[in-house]
């Protein structure tokens, strides 16, 4: 049977771009492995100090972190009138997350919309529920941020510290827009109505119930993150004394990961950059030193090969169900 000219050209170029994107993305976070190596020869520390099952534990706990936003993401499709399956919109988070390493962010919008995209769920309405998560996911950090500053004393009022400043204007920038009827005006301005003519009657589904449930989700994860520092600090000798149970630290920790992601994601920075370290480097090493600048290095690592490992296990186990190698878990 003779195959359709159009349709064959149709596959070749949905695989050469396919091949594109893993490009751009594996060039990038290439680059970021190699800028983090070269950051920790500059510190004179070598990497055969490090606990390795430290590390790995704080890898585990930052995808960990994530399953409260994966769960706001997919109930945010649902409310709009989507239908993934958990599974689906579980494997797109984690892969669409490695987008953050290339410039601009887009391409984290673009990996996820395109893993979760279905008979069942429209692009367009993928992408504003992406933007919804990450922007919730942002305000509470921000605001926990803040917050926990305070509480930890790393940073008391009237000390002249900018860090208050910063929370309060990073949750402001990037709470106010998910304020429901905000989003729908900002929607409505740039007229996403023309790629899906439902996109406006959708987004009457978004209430202040959905966005508090969004900001409890977050405030489960937060705290998660840091934890996920204080292994990191762990993995390092020369901490224990500073370091404590991870409950005495768990404010501090919380506070200086938290700004210091949405820091980084508010610079636009490919993974934060520079901005994150900025940030942690500012608040910690008060307490932990100039070990707490290679322990800011050894968790991005920590965080990257984390998620190259979830990544390409969710997308090997995605492809294997298409084959019929195994079953796909039942629709959420």
């Amino acid at each position: 049977m003779k195959q359709d000219p159009a349709k064959s050209l149709r596959s070749w170029l949905i695989f050469a771009a396919k091949v594109a994107i893993f490009g751009i993305v594996a060039y990038f976070i290439w680059q970021a492995i190699v800028e983090a190596k070269r950051q920790i020869d500059q510190e004179g520390f070598s990497l055969t100090r490090v606990n390795p099952w430290w590390l790995a534990v704080a890898g585990l706990a930052f995808m960990a972190a994530q399953l409260p936003m994966i769960w706001f993401w997919h109930r945010t499709m649902w409310h709009l009138g989507q239908r993934p399956t958990f599974w689906e919109t579980l494997r797109a988070y984690y892969i669409g997350s490695l987008g953050k390493y290339v410039p601009g962010k887009a391409m984290v919008v673009v990996l996820r919309t395109g893993l979760v995209r279905s008979e069942r769920t429209d692009t367009t309405v993928a992408a504003l529920c992406v933007f919804i998560e990450t922007l919730t996911m942002m305000a509470v950090g921000g605001f926990l941020g803040g917050v926990l500053v305070l509480v930890s004393g790393a940073a008391p009022l009237g000390s002249g510290s900018l860090i208050y400043p910063l929370a309060v204007g990073l949750m402001l920038a990037t709470g106010v827009p998910t304020i429901p009827p905000v989003f729908r005006f900002v929607v409505k301005m740039l007229r996403v109505s023309k790629a899906n003519a439902d996109v406006d009657e959708l987004l009457k589904r978004l209430d202040y119930k959905l966005m508090a449930q969004g900001w409890l989700a977050n405030c489960l994860a937060w705290p998660v993150m840091g934890l996920s520092l204080w292994c990191a600090l762990k993995a390092m000798p020369g901490t224990e004394e500073a370091l404590g149970n991870p409950l005495s630290q768990l404010p501090l920790l919380t506070a200086a990961i938290s700004l210091a992601v949405v820091a980084g994601f508010a610079s636009m920075i490919p993974g934060g950059v520079g901005v994150r370290e900025l940030v942690l480097n500012v608040l910690m090493t008060p307490t932990f030193g100039k070990l707490a600048i290679v322990s800011i290095i050894l968790l991005r690592l920590a965080w990257l090969f984390a998620e190259l490992a979830f990544s390409g296990t969710l997308y090997l186990c995605g492809r294997l169900f298409r084959s019929g190698g195994f079953q796909p878990p039942p629709n959420s």
